[in-house]
């Protein structure tokens, strides 16, 4: 008995033995004393752990069985010091057969592979496991980004809305509150207040609800959207490949290329979405050769752009950058567009790393 009390496998002994959903099994005849059941050596058990100042995972188990558990432990009485070591070394004995547990159920295999498993097999797989789930669907949700949780928010009931501010820490519902539109923002706040009453069963099929519609959403090829994507390599490509492009899109699609446009972000739009506080930053992780080349090399509206960076450093510095340019013999323009976008590659990492913020161009 005193091994058990020292040992290091608590929590495992009690989940093990409380596990079985309340069934009756072999029961050991101990001579000339009651023969215990399978519930009742559980309440043993727990009631000596619990003695011992132990802390219990009980509330990881299925209602029904901290149900059963807990009116099995109100129902027993005194039990005698044999018994009590009867109880324990059986339920030793039975503990140190055992070479490797598994968590049980659909529910416990996703809790314990947890991020091992492909976006679309954990999607296919909660599917699976469908209403009669088990876990906490409120802890995916509120591991969901902003811009899902919002999409949720704007597409759902306000009263739905205030649950879903009730379920996530003050920090994200303050956060996603500040995103909302105004009049939403107010109806969701006064619901909150509403709230007090919400059964817990309710507000777990509410949470059941919103996660079965997320995991029947289709799963997405691609991480960003198609502007996002057409923005990005037009960032890269040569002037004449961008505005070319852009110029049939604008044929085809108005709408879209104009989202285009707005997504793309190249040397000329440096003075219109750039901080002028952010240029010192930007350039310390520039070739200085590059840097040099792209400023040089700057006509028309990319001009503007090189004076904005030259007036937003150091006198100093600006002075010994011109020096430089003026250095230079004649650019390619093959040369001049590759400096400029390794610029713009060094601004977009920046942006990606949370170091700089690009101003919308409408705030512009």
């Amino acid at each position: 008995m005193q091994g058990f009390r020292n040992g290091t496998n608590r929590e495992g002994a009690v989940n093990a033995i409380t596990a079985r959903n309340g069934s009756t099994a072999r029961a050991s005849a101990l001579s000339g004393r009651k023969v215990l059941t399978r519930q009742q050596k559980a309440a043993v058990i727990v009631r000596l752990l619990l003695a011992e100042g132990a802390q219990l995972p009980l509330a990881r188990l299925p209602d029904q069985v901290q149900t059963a558990l807990t009116e099995q432990i109100g129902a027993m009485q005194m039990i005698d010091r044999d018994t009590l070591a009867e109880v324990v070394d059986e339920f030793c004995e039975t503990l140190e057969q055992v070479g490797l547990a598994f968590p049980g159920g659909l529910d416990g295999a996703l809790s314990m592979l947890g991020g091992q498993l492909s976006d679309s097999a954990a999607s296919r797989l909660r599917r699976l496991a469908g209403a009669s789930s088990t876990l906490d669907p409120w802890q995916r949700i509120s591991g969901l980004s902003a811009d899902t949780l919002l999409a949720v928010l704007e597409s759902e009931s306000t009263e739905v809305g205030a649950v879903i501010m009730s379920k996530l820490s003050v920090a994200r519902a303050a956060e996603l509150l500040g995103r909302l539109p105004g009049d939403k923002a107010r109806r969701i706040a006064y619901d909150v207040s509403l709230t007090g009453n919400v059964a817990p069963d309710t507000v777990l099929r509410i949470g059941h609800s919103l996660a079965a519609q997320l995991d029947a959403q289709p799963m997405k090829a691609f991480d960003t959207g198609p502007v996002e994507r057409v923005g990005a390599i037009l960032n890269f490509s040569a002037a004449a490949t961008r505005d070319s492009v852009l110029q049939g899109l604008e044929e085809r699609d108005a709408a879209f290329a104009q989202l285009v446009r707005r997504a793309i972000f190249t040397f000329t739009n440096i003075p219109r979405r750039i901080d002028a506080r952010d240029v010192p930053k930007i350039l310390r992780g520039i070739d200085q050769k590059l840097l040099i080349t792209a400023l040089a090399g700057a006509k028309g509206e990319d001009a503007t752009a090189a004076e904005f960076i030259l007036a937003n450093i150091s006198q100093r510095m600006a002075g010994n950058l011109r020096d430089e340019m003026a250095s230079l013999g004649k650019l390619k323009d093959k040369e001049v567009e590759e400096a400029m976008a390794a610029v713009v590659a060094e601004i977009r990492t920046l942006e990606a790393q949370g170091e700089i913020f690009l101003i919308a161009e409408d705030e512009a």
